[in-house]
């Protein structure tokens, strides 16, 4: 059985004490692929050095987090910044499996509505010329992040939505928007959490794991840092409630994410 953790932030600093050794957990876990999204030029250094160790099983993507354009007077720097990696990748990093971590985050403020909604335009723009998927961060924007979305139907775009947590009935508007996964977390694993039972509605083809640790830990490890091990619990859940076995969601999402991040 072989895992992707298709969302993990094992650069961050709270992996600083521990993080080979966290890296060799996922290794044992069976989790042959991390992919790594970007956050803003302040990690890149930590992003792009985890993935010069390992860069076989450490893929990074290339972004601007949301978060990041709040309060920012040099957010557009930072998107040109994005735009030369891409073009240009810095040295020691063969490619970028996607334009990521990007989207729309109104829950600290929508004070920066406008300027995050230009930002995210502006990524999905430069994923579709360059033909990458796009891992899309959405929190407290779901009307306006399915507006975007529905406009950029027939041009190409496609990606993931990170973290997804809502009803089937968002799943059903995005999943026709185009080629389009659904990232499964922690969240799936929480007791009183309703991503369960639109787990069970959606279909396997549709999905792909993902801890986005050090955050979003699941059960049975909830209260503590997450980390890219513990997608296999994640995997369990799934298989629990599709009622078939982890070895099978483990297959069909590993095929998912291969395909969709293009990776061999």
């Amino acid at each position: 059985m072989q895992l992707i953790d298709t969302h993990s932030h094992l650069y961050e600093p709270e992996f600083d004490t521990d993080r080979e050794e966290a890296f060799a957990r996922a290794v044992d876990a069976r989790v042959g692929r991390l992919l790594l999204p970007a956050i803003d030029s302040q990690s890149h250094g930590r992003l792009f050095d985890l993935c010069r160790r390992h860069p076989d099983r450490c893929i990074p993507m290339m972004g601007l987090h949301p978060t990041s354009v709040n309060d920012n007077p040099r957010w557009h720097e930072e998107l040109d910044t994005v735009e030369e990696y891409l073009k240009n990748p810095p040295e020691g990093i063969a490619r970028f499996c996607a334009v990521g971590e990007i989207g729309l985050d109104f829950y600290w403020s929508a004070k920066f509505r406008d300027e995050q909604t230009e930002a995210f335009r502006r990524q999905c723009r430069l994923a579709i010329e360059w033909g990458l998927p796009i891992a899309v961060h959405t929190r407290n924007a779901w009307p306006e992040m399915i507006a975007i979305v529905e406009e950029f139907r027939g041009s190409g775009l496609r990606g993931v939505f990170h973290a997804f947590s809502e009803d089937a009935a968002t799943y059903e508007k995005l999943k026709a928007c185009g080629d389009f996964l659904f990232g499964i977390g922690g969240v799936v694993t929480f007791k009183k959490s309703s991503l369960a039972e639109t787990a069970r509605e959606m279909e396997v083809a549709d999905l792909v794991l993902e801890t986005d640790c050090p955050y979003l830990t699941p059960a049975p490890h909830r209260g503590q840092r997450n980390e890219s091990a513990y997608v296999v619990h994640i995997c369990d859940k799934i298989a629990e409630l599709k009622n078939t076995t982890p070895e099978a969601i483990a297959a069909a999402t590993t095929a998912n994410a291969r395909r969709m991040f293009d990776l061999c």
